[in-house]
């Protein structure tokens, strides 16, 4: 492997950093132009933030936690993009990149297929069951309520130590390389910045404030891209250059901190890459299907949509989006390990820490670097805009859907009869919750897996993710899978998925040149290997199990299943009876009738009292408006629907049906869009 990188020419003209610079990445500092930039980009967040407020609906479940339903495909497309591709992706795309080459944009380029995937297969399933969230179509789909509760717990423990907390590092260590910030102080200003319109404008907020933030994306990510490109010589001298991109400062006698001679080619060696070819095919297929088409923060943005072809077309656009990453953030992080390569590819404890502070590796400072080192002032401060507005994507995605699943799927079981106003409430405080974990879990991240981010998010999620997407596809697609198939068959993948995680993290991950004294499980057992086992043995348990117990009534299975989506029937609630429905509006009904009348009485009693009482309380009015304006709340009861108005609401949100042409657009530029997707895959391979 040295022989060959040694062997590779130099292109004339090319001069790449040696030593790449000092621990202060940011040495170039962020000057007045860059501070107008980037405070420009704020006001535009906060004033689309503060209009979408005004716009939505924020008072009620289905207004704060999907946009009231009413999205067109350009924000759902953007939105899907956004919380995708958020702070993680770019630098952790971009670090392995730097570290091994193109094939970790297989997971950008299968996540293209499972885009279409969700919007041609699950979404009609789950609009026509009338659910918001991905635990409340288990509870319509199988009955009881371990299920729900089950997959709620399971996916806020997800969002917390993998997503919060992933995207909070990665946009924090940006920002501290960028100014200079200290780590902690630079995730708590972030999450300050995140907090307003996403508490306050739920759903609607979150979408429109992602389209903005995904077009500054872009375009900001093509400058440095094409400059990146300018800088190194382009796409031929990036080949050569990249094997010779070894550190100075490395282990005698050992391959560490030199290229793998597969680095640009997406098919690798079944057994002794660092990406074999079938985990690569099969195992992602599994992890992003599995994201894109179960996962509630995808998903949910899907659900908003006014019907299914807005629905279609912006998983359409996100899907055309996935090819981006490969050339903006997989290539340019390649680029800064060949410009940089005594920091970037740093090897050893001792240069690692000089250049970024991590005794573990500096491949996730390859994208930063890039832009501090090559951007000039004020396109810098677009960079570092850029890189706040993939983390406020991010961020306010998973704050979101966290607080959807946590107020539907937990606290109003609990609160059965909690009102629509304390509903919203608990969602909003549970979001502070959730953070304050997310803190406390960055060390872990900062460390797990070799200081590669994006490989420690796709490692967890290979010992998570298979049972899930197993139990609800197998739900959509067999009307023969039961409650207790489905149940067990997710607790016996749960189990084997902990055991192998477990593992993982009490071994730790060795440095070049350690011995590595892992079991075999964990050293020739690839993590992408290990979830298409988990998955197939999931499927497996499921079916014997379901096979085993009592098959569910068909009745049951009305608009629950892809065969019976278009059903005229609505689907049944097999664990609440309408009769306990009926109880809990008549109960909500009440409560608001009886807080107008305490309203109402305290008005009268303010009315007897002196000028200064009148004032003070005056003031507390003020006061308790504004809160009202910005959580969404009227003081107007809402009028009670009858069981007609009820079920024509019902039937408005639940159909598929689709315009004749625009039907035919979407399916021919679906298939149109899976051609290029094949086209890359075969071109890369």
């Amino acid at each position: 492997m040295a022989e060959t990188s040694s062997a590779a020419t130099s292109t004339e003209g090319f001069t790449p950093s040696s030593t790449g610079g000092t621990p202060s990445v940011g040495r170039q500092g962020v000057e007045a132009a860059d501070i107008v930039v980037i405070a420009v980009y704020f006001v535009l967040i906060m004033a689309v933030g503060i209009w979408s407020m005004v716009k939505a609906n924020r008072g009620t479940v289905t207004g704060y936690f999907l946009a009231g339903r009413s999205m067109w495909w350009g924000p759902i497309g953007l939105s899907l993009y956004g919380s995708n591709i958020g702070s993680t992706s770019f630098i952790g795309l971009a670090g392995t990149g730097a570290a091994s080459g193109i094939a970790v944009s297989a997971y950008e380029l299968s996540g293209l297929f499972c885009l279409l995937l969700l919007a041609w297969l699950y979404i009609p399933v789950y609009i026509s069951s009338a659910v918001t969230t991905m635990p409340q179509y288990l509870k319509k789909r199988f009955g009881g309520k371990r299920l729900q509760i089950y997959l709620s717990v399971l996916a806020l423990i997800q969002y917390i130590f993998i997503k919060i907390s992933a995207d909070m590092f990665a946009g924090a260590l940006f920002i501290q390389l960028a100014l200079g910030w200290s780590l902690y102080p630079s995730i708590l200003l972030l999450l300050a910045i995140t907090a307003v319109y996403t508490i306050g404008g739920g759903l609607t907020a979150v979408m429109y404030t992602d389209a903005v933030s995904v077009c500054i994306m872009v375009v900001g990510a093509v400058i440095l891209m094409v400059m990146a490109f300018v800088r190194v010589g382009g796409i031929e001298t990036l080949i050569v250059e990249y094997f010779r991109s070894i550190p100075n400062i490395r282990p005698p006698n050992t391959t560490c901190g030199v290229p793998t001679p597969e680095a640009f080619h997406l098919f690798r060696d079944a057994t002794g890459s660092d990406l074999p070819w079938p985990g690569l095919v099969f195992g992602i297929f599994i992890l992003s299907a599995w994201y894109f088409c179960t996962d509630q923060v995808l998903v949910q943005r899907s659900l908003a949509a006014k019907n299914m072809t807005h629905a279609k077309g912006g998983s359409i656009l996100a899907a055309g989006l996935k090819i981006l990453p490969l050339f903006l953030m997989v290539m340019p992080g390649m680029i800064s390990r060949v410009l940089f390569k005594d920091d970037v590819a740093c090897v050893t404890a001792e240069e690692c820490v000089r250049a970024c502070g991590n005794p573990a590796s500096c491949t996730n400072i390859a994208y930063p670097k890039l832009v501090i080192e090559l951007m000039p002032v004020g396109l810098r401060g677009l960079m570092v805009a850029t890189m706040l507005a993939a983390l406020m994507s991010s961020l306010t995605s998973v704050f979101n859907s966290s607080s959807s699943i946590f107020t539907v799927d937990l606290w109003a079981r609990v609160r059965r009869k909690a009102s629509q106003r304390e509903l919203m409430l608990v969602g909003r405080l549970f979001v502070l919750v959730m953070v304050g974990i997310g803190i406390l879990w960055i060390p872990v991240v900062q460390a797990a897996q070799g200081g590669q981010l994006f490989d420690y998010i796709q490692s967890i999620t290979s010992y998570q993710a298979p049972p899930v997407l197993a139990c609800f596809t197998l739900g959509i697609l067999w009307p023969r899978t039961n409650e207790p198939g489905a149940f067990w068959g997710m607790i016996i993948g749960l189990v084997v998925g902990t055991v192998r995680l477990i593992l993982d993290f009490s071994y730790g991950f060795p440095r070049c040149g350690e011995p590595d004294n892992r079991p075999d499980i964990i050293t020739k057992f690839h993590f992408l290997h290990f979830a298409i086992l988990l998955f197939a043995l999931c499927v497996v348990a499921i079916v014997v199990i379901s096979l085993l117990t009592e098959p569910q009534d068909n009745e049951k299975l009305v608009r629950l299943t892809w065969w019976t989506r278009h059903s005229k029937d609505m689907p049944v609630d097999l664990s609440d009876s309408e009769e306990e429905e009926e109880e809990e509006e008549e109960e909500e009904t009440e409560k608001e009738e009886n807080g107008e009348l305490q309203t109402e009485a305290t008005k009268q009693s303010a009315e007897v009292q002196d000028g200064g009482q009148r004032g003070s309380r005056s003031m507390m009015g003020m006061l308790q408006t504004g809160w009202n304006w910005f959580c969404g709340f009227s003081d107007i009861p809402t009028k009670k629907q009858t069981k007609a108005e009820k079920a024509a609401s019902l039937k408005v949100m639940t159909s598929l049906k689709e315009d004749r042409l625009w039907g035919r657009f979407v399916n021919i530029t679906a298939v149109v869009l899976m051609a290029i997707g094949i086209f890359f895959w075969g071109f890369f391979a």
